[in-house]
């Protein structure tokens, strides 16, 4: 097996190693310095912001285990590509973010995830997308700096590093591969939605400790005998799933509450405080806050991007104002491994 490289640029390179070093199928990672204007700079010249250099991490992996399409999402999740120059706290040409290339053949694929991020944000990033002109590792006690110091400063949330766990485990039960014999406990390669909606909902529910994690099914009304695909939405309702928590409702008509508005507008909602919701549904009085993901179909040959909802993910808090931006990236790419 040929292992490949990438070089991610994302801030301060101690958060970034330490977050693909938690990837399964990344063999090895580096931190150094990229694309600067002379050779073997050092951590104090690379300071000064006048060198070129970004911090950089080399990550090494096995394409047989993670693909360069899925490294490049994860690395849209650590950062703001939006943010010039700036990533958390730290700030300066030697934060940019940026995605480095050693082989021309990684261009299509990094083209399309920079594509596909684009439409996420409604703009184009900010990050840069080159071909590798350098790279110089940098000084030891950058490297494992995190391991070294569980302590020491990271510009990356703790929440980003609980959400790769739950990913990962995600990632482990539900990956490709033969389905597994009824004595298994992996669901790895498992055709059926409901038993990967209900291996995701106790994945989740376990690594997040959320008040209630499940899934509601879009299913037709009673009476009605044509499938989904055929069926106009009002003709469907949510239909309780697989889910981890309290007794929940069992049937949200279309539109209603913030699971059936999620269902009807196509997007993810976070919801502070529940009281504050037109409409909302109380199923448990203990609930506070929400957030609601939408599981799309797949999408189909015709190229058509009105891709049918055909479930949502419900999650409650029993505190306010649980939920933000970051959840709902983490839980929109969980529910995509649906």
């Amino acid at each position: 097996m040929q292992f490949k490289e990438i070089y991610f640029a994302g801030g301060c390179f101690w958060g970034v190693e330490h977050f693909f070093k938690g990837v399964t199928g990344v063999t090895s990672t580096l931190p150094g310095y990229s694309n600067g204007h002379f050779a073997d700079p050092t951590y104090e010249q690379v300071y000064t912001d006048t060198t070129g250099f970004a911090e950089t991490v080399r990550v090494t992996y096995n394409p047989d285990v993670v693909g360069l399409d899925l490294l490049c999402r994860l690395y849209f999740m650590i950062i703001d590509p939006l943010s010039l120059n700036k990533q958390g706290e730290d700030v300066g040409t030697r934060y940019r973010t940026g995605v480095y290339y050693s082989s021309a053949t990684d261009l299509p694929i990094l083209e399309q995830a920079f594509a596909a991020e684009s439409e996420r944000l409604g703009a184009d990033p900010v990050t840069e997308l080159l071909p590798l002109q350098n790279f110089y590792s940098a000084e030891e006690y950058h490297q494992n700096y995190l391991d070294k110091n569980p302590g020491g400063y990271c510009h990356l949330s703790l929440k980003t590093f609980t959400y790769l766990k739950v990913f990962e485990k995600v990632r482990m039960y539900l990956g490709g591969g033969e389905p597994h014999g009824s004595d298994s406990h992996s669901a790895e390669g498992e055709p059926d939605p409901i038993a990967r909606m209900a291996e995701i909902s106790a994945i989740v529910h376990e690594g997040m400790r959320f008040f209630w994690t499940g899934f509601y099914r879009v299913v037709p009304k009673v009476g009605c005998i044509s499938s989904t695909s055929s069926l106009k939405s009002e003709e469907c309702q949510l239909v309780l799933g697989p889910f981890q928590g309290p007794p929940a409702c069992l049937r949200i008509a279309y539109g209603r509450g913030v699971c059936g508005t999620a269902w009807k507008e196509k997007r993810t909602i976070v919801v502070p405080d529940v009281e504050q919701f037109p409409g909302h549904i109380a199923c448990s009085s203990a609930s506070r806050s929400e957030i609601v993901v939408p599981v799309f179909a797949p999408a189909s040959d015709s190229g058509s991007t009105d891709r049918a909802v055909i479930a949502v993910l419900d999650i409650d808090s029993d505190r306010l104002a649980t939920f933000d931006t970051e959840d709902a990236k983490w839980l929109e790419l969980i529910v995509s491994q649906l």
